[in-house]
């Protein structure tokens, strides 16, 4: 039971450094994951030796998961802590012929302009630029 508390307190540790979305608000992976191991490891069910994860899922779920093992779950949060951590960007940096293609350098840089601004922009500047992208003035 002990390493389950340590998977829990790890799952926790890395969901609180998660980052929020500021495209879609309302939809967190952290909520959704937080509420799977509370399901799975809460606080509770840790201390509880009676308690069966197992069972569990199979009770709430249309198609029953098969329960992991402390290392596979281990695993799994090793996973959130290497994107956190930006693991693979910096093993796999992008090269600047990939992010300036020559038909259109300054594409990727529109882009992320276009994602920063997103979340701040009024209903009406966002009607606006989705009619901008149907009308074209070539």
């Amino acid at each position: 039971m002990a390493a389950r508390s340590i998977v829990y307190r790890h799952y926790q540790r890395a969901l609180a450094q998660w980052p929020v979305d500021v495209l879609r608000p309302q939809v967190s992976f952290q909520d959704v994951m937080r509420r799977r191991i509370d399901k799975q490891y809460g606080p509770s069910k840790t201390n509880n030796p009676s308690y069966d994860p197992a069972k569990e899922s199979q009770d709430t779920l249309a198609t029953p998961l098969k329960p992991r093992t402390e290392d596979e779950e281990l695993e799994q949060v090793n996973v959130l802590y290497s994107f956190l951590e930006n693991r693979y960007s910096k093993k796999y940096p992008l090269s600047d012929r990939l992010m300036k293609p020559l038909s259109d350098p300054e594409h990727y840089e529109k882009i992320i302009k276009e994602l920063e601004e997103a979340p701040n922009r009024s209903w009406f500047a966002s009607l606006v630029n989705r009619w901008k992208g149907k009308i074209r003035w070539s």
